[in-house]
């Protein structure tokens, strides 16, 4: 069976950190993510996805999140029971986050109010998807033809499958 969640949207509100009894970091956190098509009356359109996190990537939302940043999780989608204060049974419907990452540039998140992040300084979680983060390539200089393209000089034109 198959059960895997990819959304990107904005944080609505700053990530809630707290702690298990046996002291295990959970976040809480929901995502305001645009539907593609705009309502009757041309109105666009949201949804709300709640989300949580465990372990080391809770830690790592609280560090570096915050209300209006944009996020790409990637997770499963968890349905949970529970009682309200007046007894009724109610069912929540939330993702359950196995990988965060920055949904935008540093400098993206400069231009929207979202400074003072240094990836310099960033400890990455065991098994983060950190795109964002991945070292920048070094530059080339290609020989670039007027179509754009050339041919590779050292090509084995053995394709391996």
């Amino acid at each position: 069976m198959l059960n895997k969640a990819i959304l990107m949207g904005r944080l609505t509100r700053d990530p809630e950190l707290r702690h298990t009894q046996s002291n295990t970091a959970v976040v809480s956190f929901s995502l305001a993510i645009d539907r593609d098509r705009r309502g009757p009356n041309n109105e666009r359109q949201t949804d709300f996805i709640d989300c949580v996190a465990w372990g080391r990537t809770a830690e790592f939302v609280k560090q570096w999140f915050s209300k209006g940043m944009m996020a790409i999780v990637v997770g499963r989608i968890q349905s949970r029971n529970w009682e309200d204060k007046n007894g009724n049974k109610r069912v929540s419907i939330e993702i359950n986050a196995d990988e965060v990452s920055f949904g935008e540039t540093k400098k993206s998140r400069e231009s929207n109010g979202f400074g003072g992040y240094d990836s310099g300084s960033q400890i990455r979680p065991e098994g983060m998807n950190m795109a964002s983060q991945a070292p920048s390539m070094p530059a080339y200089d290609l020989p670039v033809s007027d179509s754009e393209f050339s041919e590779i000089d050292d090509d084995d034109s053995d394709v391996p499958f």
